[in-house]
């Protein structure tokens, strides 16, 4: 029998800094992954395996970051019917701008879903691929649905707190 987990691919070791918003995130909600540095370019043999492999071995998502050209998770899509979802790494001359542009304009067919640029979408990469996941599982549905309540009164409080602020002035 599989257990369910998501592959974490990053075309490089310096998308680590970023992608650890995403390990974080899955941590927080104890879903099991795997990472690994792959290269759609320059590792292809070996990344169509690994995604062959985790498939094979029960994973349910992968989440694929990239900068630059950012081939890599339009390179999974293409082998795997699994739910991609693409983080564009911030770097280079454009500042991730083409890192976003290859990820998300994917032929029709052959989808990723595609997150923010940087810290931000690494973040997101991580509550969607839990939400993903909760579909199929309810104690994990509510643990995103307690977070997200939990988040929600953080916002109350903050505005409790420059709403006493400004009444002071």
């Amino acid at each position: 029998m599989t257990q369910a987990f998501v592959a974490v691919l990053m075309g490089s070791d310096s998308d680590l800094p970023t992608m650890q918003a995403t390990l974080d995130i899955l941590n927080k909600f104890n879903i099991k992954f795997e990472a690994k540095v792959t290269s759609a370019h320059r590792t292809p043999a070996a990344t169509h395996r690994f995604v062959a492999d985790a498939e094979a071995r029960g994973c349910k998502v992968f989440i694929c970051a990239a900068g630059l050209a950012a081939h890599l998770a339009g390179a999974v899509a293409g082998i795997t019917t699994r739910p991609v979802i693409g983080v564009p790494i911030d770097c280079g001359p454009l500042h991730g701008q083409d890192a976003l542009l290859s990820t998300v304009m994917m032929p029709g067919g052959v989808p990723v879903a595609t997150v923010a640029i940087g810290n931000a979408g690494a973040k997101n990469a991580g509550y969607l691929a839990a939400q993903m996941l909760a579909v199929a599982d309810d104690s994990l549905a509510q643990a995103v649905f307690d977070e997200r309540a939990e988040s929600a009164l953080a916002v109350g409080k903050k505005d409790a707190a420059l709403q006493e602020l400004l009444a002071r002035q």
